[in-house]
């Protein structure tokens, strides 16, 4: 007897896997290792940047008063009286009409509150003459304009970018504390399956899915253990699972979750005793993506098509890997963008179409990236963000306005908005 299932709308499906989702822990980590980690500290500010009042470019340090009255008509003039490099300081004090050729990056020297670029000036041997006045504090870097000793800069949860590690070397973390990176298992399933390495026979095809999503998860900074691909055999099956399991934070099959005599994950799911989050989404393609809970790991069973598993990954087990790591913004950004194709079809399930955003005069336009039934691969490749058509009893025209998922993006949003 066929299994009867129930959908459940996207939004409902991603709150029932965040819910939930259990914490892998912290460690320390150098900060050479940080770089797509979560942090699981904040950034406070161990003291003020810049450390102090600095010059932003070339030119010369004076004193602001110094320069009252200066005109086309009436220039004035200033005898430098030395060189300060960064990393250097003045020797002595600034006296009236006195100037440092000072560099970009170097500490104002005392009694100095202004700084004059080269091109503002006209040089002549060791002096030098301007046209105009300048106020105090004119093209100066003040102490602490960019942070403050004790500012929270960067919050806990936080995506580690190149940006955040500048920051962390600023204020001397050569040590952070992270989100543990949890260890993710991939299983395929299905007999029809071959190795990439295999010439294909009638009634065979290559595995893609294992791949693609090991490299999925390698784009995140995950390790994975990979566990092949596992025959139609139920006792097989579970045993494979169980080892899984115990060797692995999360675990990703690949097909075997359809209602098919040879869909052996549900049964799988109930002889483990694993709780079914969900079996049936309201969604194209990857409907029958299926989230299951056995203690605090998570059993992600993506279909066997394609590009349903590709869609499932990114919309359910992307985010919750992150979560487990700490994120707070573990979801794809969204943007909108013009349609590029129309879609006439009415469909009872929100659609997810692989496309490609670009500019173009009109503004933002997403078109789709290529043959996009649920089997497709190549559609895969060339897309760069999922356009989502929400279910209706209508269908969507080219230059509609709709929402696009971006897709590899470093930094992702704190809520789910679809």
């Amino acid at each position: 007897m066929v299994e009867l299932r129930k959908p459940i709308p996207v939004a409902d499906a991603v709150c029932l896997v965040m819910e939930n989702v259990r914490p892998t822990g912290t460690e320390m980590v150098q900060l050479e290792d940080t770089y797509g980690r979560v942090l699981a500290e904040p950034i406070i500010a161990k003291h003020d940047v810049p450390p102090f009042d600095r010059s932003p470019f070339d030119g010369f340090a004076i004193r602001a008063k110094d320069t009252v009255g200066a005109s086309g008509d009436n220039r004035v003039a200033f005898s430098v009286i030395g060189e300060i490099g960064a990393g250097h300081v003045g020797e002595r004090e600034l006296d009236e009409n006195e100037a440092y050729r000072i560099m970009t990056g170097a500490q104002i020297p005392k009694r100095a509150d202004a700084v004059v670029m080269l091109e503002q000036t006209v040089e002549q041997g060791d002096s030098f003459t301007i046209r105009k006045a300048f106020t105090a504090g004119e093209n100066i870097s003040f102490r602490g304009e960019d942070a403050k000793e004790g500012e929270l800069l960067i919050e806990a949860g936080t995506l580690i970018h190149p940006g955040t590690i500048a920051l962390l070397a600023t204020f001397g973390y050569a040590q952070v504390k992270v989100g543990k990176r949890p260890v993710a298992g991939i299983l395929s399933t299905g007999t029809e399956l071959l190795s990439v390495t295999d010439e294909l026979v009638p009634g065979k095809i290559r595995n893609s899915n294992g791949p693609m999503v090991e490299a999925q998860l390698k784009r995140m900074g995950i390790e994975c253990k990979s566990y092949g691909a596992m025959e139609d055999d139920l006792d097989a099956c579970t045993a494979i699972v169980e080892q899984a399991l115990s060797e692995t934070d999360v675990l990703l099959t690949t097909g075997g979750v359809s209602v098919g005599d040879y869909d052996y994950l549900p049964a799988i799911y109930e002889r483990l005793g694993a709780k079914v989050l969900f079996n049936k989404v309201m969604m194209r393609p990857g409907s029958v993506t299926t989230v299951a809970a056995l203690g605090e790991k998570l059993l992600f069973g993506l279909s066997g098509n394609p590009s349903a598993c590709f869609t499932g990954f990114e919309l359910f087990a992307r985010p919750a890997i992150l979560r487990m790591m700490g994120g707070t913004a573990p979801y794809m950004p969204r943007m909108k963008a013009k349609l590029g194709e129309d879609f006439t079809k009415p469909n009872p399930f929100t659609r997810f179409i692989r496309a490609i955003w670009e500019m173009a005069p009109e503004g933002l336009v997403a078109v789709p990236a290529g043959f996009n039934k649920s089997n497709a691969v190549s559609s895969i490749a060339r897309g760069n963000c999922l356009i989502v058509l929400p279910s209706g009893t209508r269908g969507y025209e080219k230059g509609m306005e709709v929402d696009i998922l971006l897709i590899g993006a470093e930094q992702g949003v704190r809520e789910w908005t679809l």
